[in-house]
């Protein structure tokens, strides 16, 4: 199957309201992740890695940041003549102002995929870290004769309520169950759909016309048996951000450097907005162990198992443990922060400790000096 002549439409709002801490004043895609990253670097990668040249980027709202984000197109190859990146933002009309679920948003995205020449069409949300190669999926997808090719994982289901069950027999999806996890080891849907664009278009004109408003309980699990909806298992290191606890745990998973390894491969990248900075300042008491640091910070106390983004300045006598600071924090001279999610620009004045517990951890919000 030729990968130039696939689709790519994410969804950077969808799952908002489970990380309603990082998303008050940005989309799901925008939020950042492992010290350089977007949520949406992931998919977006993905789907440049295997040859995709055309992607739309569907947003509900807060997305200036998005848009800051992904600029032009330009570090995932997408700045181009034919094809490239597109924002695909909410139309201007009063059904705009009620858009609430994936049918409606596809419904104002027709016109992008009824003008797109591709044949076929990859759906992706950006609240799933991993790094999946799509060519092996769109193969799988060709082998079996599937009209629906699903992306799915074993484990334990994350904490969405809406997250698709899935029950399976030689490769064939036979059940869906939608609803709350249960705690035990299942095969659970990564929200990664893959099929032909007219099929797409034709689903969607039956769901409004019929006033249908779920996408997986309305188009997917009702056509189970008038379509053929296989799966494909990813095995490699795959996180579903269901809420800052599992944000919290899927960046201290990168401290392990076998995770690393297996999200970060040399033959598919991960690729970002660049920021030149200068290289990080270390003092001459400074103690950093185990932790992922960023261009232009300065180190001047003791930083142990955290993940410090672009331009953070730990002061002297500071302590910083099990910690995730966002762009241009700052932990004040003998202040102490553990296991503290500190969003962009926050402030730990000198002297004040703050610490949560790596099961419940603390979260300071956008320019929030404590």
């Amino acid at each position: 199957m030729r990968t130039n002549n696939v689709l790519g439409l994410i969804f950077s709002n969808a799952y908002d309201s489970a990380l309603q801490e990082l998303t008050t004043l940005r989309t799901m895609g925008s939020v950042p992740f492992g010290g350089r990253y977007r949520l949406i670097d992931f998919m977006l990668s993905n789907m440049v890695n295997c040859g995709i040249t055309k992607v739309g980027v569907a947003t509900k709202s807060n997305y200036q940041s998005l848009m800051d984000h992904l600029g032009s197109g330009k570090p995932w190859d997408l700045s181009r003549k034919t094809g490239g990146i597109f924002i695909l933002p909410p139309f201007s009309t009063k059904e705009s102002a009620g858009v609430r679920n994936r049918i409606e948003v596809l419904r104002g995205c027709m016109d992008f995929l009824s003008h797109s020449r591709e044949e076929y069409v990859v759906i992706t949300d950006c609240n799933v870290v991993c790094n999946v190669d799509f060519r092996a999926l769109f193969d799988a997808h060709a082998k079996s004769g599937a009209d629906i090719t699903i992306a799915y994982k074993t484990g334990v289901k994350p904490s969405l309520i809406d997250l698709m069950r899935l029950e399976m027999e030689d490769g064939r999806i036979t059940d869906i169950s939608v609803g709350a996890p249960t705690g035990e080891t299942e095969t659970y849907s990564l929200n990664i759909f893959f099929m032909r664009k007219a099929l797409l278009e034709r689903l969607i004109n039956e769901a409004v016309s019929l006033h249908f408003d779920d996408f997986e309980r309305d188009i997917i699990r009702r056509n189970l048996h008038t379509l053929k909806i296989c799966g494909y298992e990813e095995t490699g290191f795959v996180r579903t951000i269901s809420g800052l606890q599992s944000y919290y745990d899927a960046n201290m998973e990168l401290l392990e450097r076998e995770n690393r390894r297996a999200l970060f491969t040399p033959e598919r990248p991960v690729y970002t907005k660049v920021r030149d900075d200068m290289p990080t300042i270390y003092g001459l008491d400074s103690k950093v162990s185990n932790s992922l640091i960023a261009d232009g910070c300065t180190i001047e106390g003791t930083v142990e198992n955290s993940i410090l983004f672009r331009g953070v300045r730990v002061g002297r006598g500071a302590v910083v443990r099990d910690c995730i600071l966002m762009q241009g924090s700052m932990i004040s001279e003998n202040a102490m922060a553990g296991c503290v999610v500190m969003d962009k620009n926050g402030v730990l004045k000198p002297g004040k400790t703050l610490c949560g517990d790596k099961t419940f951890p603390i979260y300071i919000g956008k320019s929030i000096i404590i």
